[in-house]
């Protein structure tokens, strides 16, 4: 990683259910030849800390993944973003770096996401950063402060659980700025016909 590029770790959500996909597992989708999954990791091998929140790789036929993540389920399984994210988060405790890259696994643009979100914070550190496509705030596609992120899971956690939790709730005290990326940066995959413009095939 650039040395003017801040330190980073980094949560992928990959564990919904795919309901208007028919389960089929996102992650797994194939765009060339590569799956969301592996792509998304690649485009965070710089982190220092990578976690995926959803099945292990073996699910989708892979002996690796670049990056060589952890992977952890949120308890109960299919809890929502927020318990995904709060599991992702969660899964290390010891040490943390400044800043906490989110994204779904299902964006095949995420390359461009995560530069463009990292290059803001090399720029201006000081709120957490969440992209904004087309008039639209995407609280997955974000770079978040730790020590504000850590904050808020443990005061969702002291307060009862995470489980279906929103997203807005979680990130309620989180102190964000808007940071707008080219159109169509964070499309992602929830139906076929959105797999369709993105050229994204089943394996």
């Amino acid at each position: 990683m650039s040395a003017d590029r801040p330190r980073f770790d980094a949560v992928i959500l990959a564990g919904g259910r795919s309901s208007r996909l028919g389960g089929v597992p996102k992650a797994g989708l194939v765009l060339e030849g590569v799956t969301l999954l592996e792509l998304t990791c690649a485009a965070l091998t710089g982190a220092e800390q990578m976690v995926v929140v959803g099945p292990g790789p073996e699910e989708y036929g892979l002996r690796a993944v670049p990056g060589t993540p952890s992977f952890v389920r949120e308890e109960p399984a299919f809890a929502g973003p927020a318990a995904g994210l709060v599991a992702g988060f969660r899964a290390w405790t010891d040490r943390r770096s400044p800043w906490c890259a989110v994204v779904a696994c299902d964006m095949p643009r995420v390359a461009e996401l995560v530069d463009a979100l990292l290059a803001e914070a090399a720029a201006d550190g000081d709120a957490s950063l969440v992209a904004v496509d087309g008039g639209r705030a995407q609280p997955l596609a974000a770079l978040y402060r730790s020590d504000d992120l850590a904050a808020a899971v443990d005061a969702v956690l002291a307060a009862g659980t995470a489980d279906n939790l929103s997203m807005r709730s979680l990130l309620a005290s989180v102190r964000t700025r808007p940071v707008p990326v080219a159109p169509g940066t964070t499309h992602d995959v929830d139906t076929w016909a959105d797999a369709r413009v993105l050229g994204v095939d089943v394996p």
